[in-house]
């Protein structure tokens, strides 16, 4: 079984102009994230990208970089293109969509994603969540949370049931940050590309829930925090305080 990890990542960003390469600590944000996706337990680490910048920038450190329509509509589009372009690839195989704003991302939780996915044959898709600390948190529709039914009796992972920028599950003790880190099967891939975007999707504007919606079962594993995103200038200037 392949497993590969693609990194969509393009320069048209609103809220940060040319997201990718902004500096941290002396290197460009994208090549952070490569670096951090070469040391997990994967086969291939690959950059879907907008143009020659990123490109460049990516070959440089040795990594793979595959230019693709700047056009699609979103990142999972692009992490789509790229794995059309690995011929090898079967329906079995697993393809990792890693967000190009994570610079800190912890390559264990990169490989826990994978072998979630891998060990678990009942998932067409893994994702990982974290449990929310900080109680501003629960109703911030810019924090992503998960409803998700725990198995196995450590219950360090299970179901994904609904996600949501509201409060759900409503009642819980414990709620969980979704963290936007995907491994799919290939084929699952295949079939969610397929897609139109569904109503649960454009109305919460995730795009996980179009996966749901199309009958895809989603495995969502369990970690202790969330990684650091990069988002917007003061996102920038408190991840330049990290390193």
């Amino acid at each position: 079984m392949q497993k590969v990890i693609i990194i969509p990542s393009r320069l048209a960003s609103v809220r940060l102009p040319n997201k990718p390469l902004v500096d941290i600590g002396g290197t460009p944000m994208v090549v952070r994230v490569a670096r951090q996706a070469q040391k997990a337990t994967a086969d291939k680490v690959m950059i879907a990208c907008c143009g020659e910048e990123i490109k460049s920038a990516i070959e440089a450190i040795g990594s793979t970089a595959v230019i693709t329509d700047p056009s699609l509509p979103s990142g999972t589009d692009r992490v789509h293109a790229a794995a059309q372009s690995l011929s090898s690839l079967g329906p079995n195989d697993i393809v990792v969509n890693l967000q190009g704003d994570l610079p800190f991302i912890n390559p264990q939780h990169i490989t826990q994603v994978i072998d979630l996915l891998e060990q678990r044959p009942e998932f067409d898709l893994t994702t990982l969540a974290a449990p929310i600390t900080d109680k501003s948190e629960i109703n911030n529709p810019s924090v992503v949370k998960v409803a998700f039914s725990p198995l196995g009796p450590d219950q360090i992972y299970g179901y994904g049931h609904y996600f949501s920028r509201a409060a759900v599950p409503h009642g819980a003790n414990t709620f969980y940050h979704h963290i936007g880190l995907y491994a799919f099967r290939k084929a699952a891939l295949d079939r969610f590309v397929k897609a139109s975007p569904t109503l649960l999707e454009t109305t919460e504007k995730l795009e996980q829930l179009r996966a749901l919606d199309i009958g895809l079962k989603i495995g969502v594993g369990i970690v202790d925090e969330p990684p650091i995103s990069i988002d917007t200038p003061e996102d920038l200037e408190k991840a330049r305080q990290h390193v």
